[in-house]
C-alpha cells in the first residue's frame, strides 16, 4: 500500500514548492484512503526564499529549536538547542532526503547548544558542564545516559551557550563568551576560546584566542587546518556600528581585539583607551553590523559546483535591536568567498527576512556527506536541505550573485 510518506517523498522529489505539493498530497492521500499528519512546516513560504540558479532547498526535518548539528558514522543527524533545553536525534533512514525519524535523547538541560562528537560518542556542552553519552550504535532504540566530564565553565547565561568541536589535534574547543554587552573581567577565560584534553585525569582549561566577544560558530580550514570563527560585534553603539567578524586563528595565543577594539579599526568608547601595549589580529572579513553570524561550514562535497569548494558558507542568525527605521540585517547565509586574504561576502540564501519581520533564522550549517548543505533553523524549527541540480541551472537564466 502507498503511504502517505512516500507521497511526500515523492512529490519533494519533484522538487514541486510547497503550497502546490501540499495540496496535491492531500488530494492523492484522500484518495488513498490515508489521512495526512498536518506539520508545522506546511506553513513556511519557502518560496520566499532565494538562491542561486541550480539549488533548491527544502524541509529536512521538524526539530524544536535546533542549534550546532553533528553527524555521525552511521548517518545520524544531532540537534542542539538554546531555549529549549532538548538534545535530537535526526534520521532519515529511507534516504527520501526527509528525516523521518526526530528523537529526543536528552532532555532538561541549560541551554545544551553545543554539540559534538568524537571517537562514536556525543559531547553536549550545557552552560557549565560539558557532557559524554556511550556509543551511539544503538541511540535510535535505547536510551543514552549522559556523564559529566567537566564541570567547571562560567555558569553565567549571558552569551553562556557554547558552540563546541574537536580539532585536528584531538583537543574540544570551547569559546566561552563575555557575561555583558563590553566589559573588561578579572577572569581570562571569558571572552576567548578554550581547549580541553578530555584523554588526561587532570582536565584543565588552555586559551586558545582571546578578545573573543561571543563566537557561536568555527571550523578548521581543509587545506591549511587554521581555525576559523564568527564573533558577534558588541551592542549599543548604534544601527550601523560596530561590525561583526569572521577571524582566522593560524596559531595559538592571538588576541583579537575585544573589548578595546572592534572589526578592523573601531575602538570602543569605554575601553578603547585602556588597550594594552599589544598586537590585535584583525578579522579576516568584516561581516554587516549586527548580522549576528553563527555556525560556518566549509563546501567541500562534490555535489555543489566547483566554485563553492573551499568557500566558507556562513549563518547570519540576524539582528534583533536595530531600530525600525533602520530595519534589520542578517537572516541570511552568506559566503565568504576567496583567499584568506581577499576574503569578499555574498549573499546565498535570503528570504527569511520580509517587510522587516523574521519568519526563520539560520543557526547552524552541516555538510552532509551526499552533497547536500544542512540548514538548523531555530525559530521556524526545521532543519532545511539544499541540494544542487545541474538541468535546472542551465535551464535558468544566469543571474550575478550580489554582494552582502
Amino acid at each position: 500500500m502507498i503511504t502517505a510518506a512516500q507521497i511526500k517523498g515523492h512529490f519533494r522529489k519533484l522538487g514541486f514548492i510547497k503550497p502546490l505539493y501540499r495540496h496535491w498530497g492531500l488530494c492523492f492521500a484522500i484518495i488513498l484512503g490515508v489521512t495526512p499528519g498536518v506539520k508545522a512546516s506546511d506553513a513556511l513560504p519557502l518560496d520566499q526564499l532565494t538562491l542561486p540558479p541550480g539549488f533548491q532547498i527544502s524541509i529536512y526535518a521538524e526539530v524544536t529549536n535546533p542549534r550546532q548539528l553533528a553527524l555521525d558514522d552511521q548517518g545520524v543527524l544531532y540537534a542542539g538547542s538554546r531555549r529549549a533545553g532538548l538534545v535530537h536525534a535526526i534520521a532519515d533512514r529511507d534516504q527520501d532526503g526527509y528525516a523521518e525519524t526526530v528523537k529526543v535523547i536528552a532532555k532538561g538541560l541549560t541551554m545544551p547548544s553545543g554539540i559534538a562528537i568524537k571517537d562514536n560518542q556525543l559531547y553536549v556542552a550545557a552552560v557549565d558542564t560539558i557532557y559524554q553519552t556511550g556509543p551511539l550504535d544503538q541511540v535510535l532504540l535505547q536510551a543514552l545516559p549522559l556523564t559529566p566530564v567537566f564541570a567547571q565553565l562560567p555558569k553565567d547565561k549571558h552569551h553562556g551557550w557554547k558552540f563546541i568541536d574537536f580539532g585536528p589535534d584531538g583537543l574540544l574547543y570551547i569559546p566561552v563568551g563575555a557575561p555583558c554587552n563590553v566589559c573588561l573581567s578579572d577572569n581570562p577565560v571569558y571572552a576567548s576560546i578554550q581547549t580541553l584534553d578530555l584523554s588526561v585525569e587532570a582536565k584543565a582549561l588552555m586559551p586558545f584566542a582571546q578578545g573573543v566577544r561571543n563566537s557561536v560558530g568555527f571550523t578548521w580550514h581543509p587545506e591549511t587546518q587554521a581555525l576559523w570563527f564568527t564573533d558577534n560585534g558588541r551592542d549599543l553603539m548604534g544601527d550601523d556600528t560596530p561590525a561583526c567578524e569572521l577571524n582566522i586563528a593560524s596559531t595559538r595565543g592571538l588576541h583579537f581585539g575585544y573589548p578595546f577594539r572592534h572589526g578592523i579599526a573601531v575602538m570602543d568608547p569605554d575601553f578603547g583607551d585602556r588597550a594594552p601595549d599589544q598586537t590585535f589580529t584583525p578579522p579576516a572579513l568584516e561581516l554587516d553590523p549586527h548580522v549576528a553570524p553563527l555556525g560556518i561550514a566549509f563546501a567541500t562535497a562534490a555535489q555543489f559546483p566547483a566554485q563553492y569548494r573551499n568557500q566558507l558558507f556562513i549563518a547570519e542568525h540576524g539582528s534583533w535591536n536595530r531600530s525600525a527605521a533602520a530595519g534589520h540585517t542578517g537572516h541570511r547565509i552568506t559566503i565568504a568567498r576567496g583567499r584568506a586574504d581577499t576574503l569578499q561576502a555574498e549573499v546565498f540564501i535570503e528570504g527569511w527576512l520580509q517587510d522587516n519581520k523574521a519568519w526563520g533564522r539560520p543557526a547552524d550549517l552541516l555538510f552532509h556527506p551526499d552533497g547536500s548543505l544542512l540548514i538548523a533553523d531555530d525559530l521556524a524549527n526545521v532543519i532545511y536541505r539544499v541540494t544542487y541540480d545541474v538541468s535546472i541551472a542551465d535551464a535558468a537564466p544566469q543571474l550575478p550573485m550580489g554582494p552582502s
